[in-house]
């Protein structure tokens, strides 16, 4: 082989040697670079995970239940006065510990019939209703405790109550009472115990 053909072999040679050393110097540099970039991504992840976990910490620390605040009436003057124009109305002296008079309402002989309510939450966050009325038929009872099943007595100072399921409501009871010339009406989701309690105080 002459002189020049060798030549020409070495130079090829060479560049082939040069290309593949680029191609392998850039291959280095672009695997650096993915490398490089899975690293940031991966710390990036990390770090809001990170951060994440830091809020629900603060927030499971600082977090407390929303209680619903009970709206208190005062209830005793309208009381008096309902008596003076019904004496048969009657209210809790005193009202159970930890019990609060949230609605009252008395309508007088101007709009008949009369009735009273009171309506008060419990120490349980639980419902008791006073219902009373100058009627003594059962409209009144219908009209404020709807469909309703007998459940039997309970006895409250000496006199029998008739209790009452409420069929249209879910979970209240109803204690009963007619007798000189009114009805009256403890209800609410409170229990029959909680119901019997109330009837007790009232005076």
């Amino acid at each position: 082989m002459s002189s020049t053909g060798q030549g020409a072999s070495s130079e090829a040679e060479a560049r082939e040697k040069a290309r593949v050393r680029a191609e392998a110097i850039a291959y280095r540099e672009q695997n650096r670079k993915d490398r490089a970039k899975a690293r940031t991504l991966t710390n990036m992840v990390w770090a809001l995970l990170a951060c994440f976990v830091v809020v629900a910490f603060l927030m499971i620390v600082t977090w407390r239940p929303k209680h619903e605040q009970v709206k208190a009436v005062e209830y005793t003057a309208q009381l008096e006065d309902a008596k003076k124009v019904a004496p048969w109305v009657r209210g809790p002296e005193p009202m159970p510990s930890g019990w609060t008079a949230t609605s009252v309402e008395f309508r007088s002989p101007e709009q008949a019939p009369i009735t009273w309510h009171l309506g008060v939450v419990t120490n349980e966050k639980k419902y008791v209703g006073l219902e009373q009325s100058n009627v003594t038929g059962g409209k009144f009872q219908s009209d404020k405790l709807g469909r309703t099943s007998d459940d039997g007595t309970s006895t409250v100072g000496g006199v029998t109550w008739q209790r009452k399921v409420l069929l249209d409501r879910k979970q209240e009871n109803a204690l009963v009472l007619v007798g000189s010339g009114a009805t009256t009406i403890v209800t609410g989701n409170a229990g029959y115990p909680a119901l019997e309690a109330f009837a007790s105080a009232l005076r």
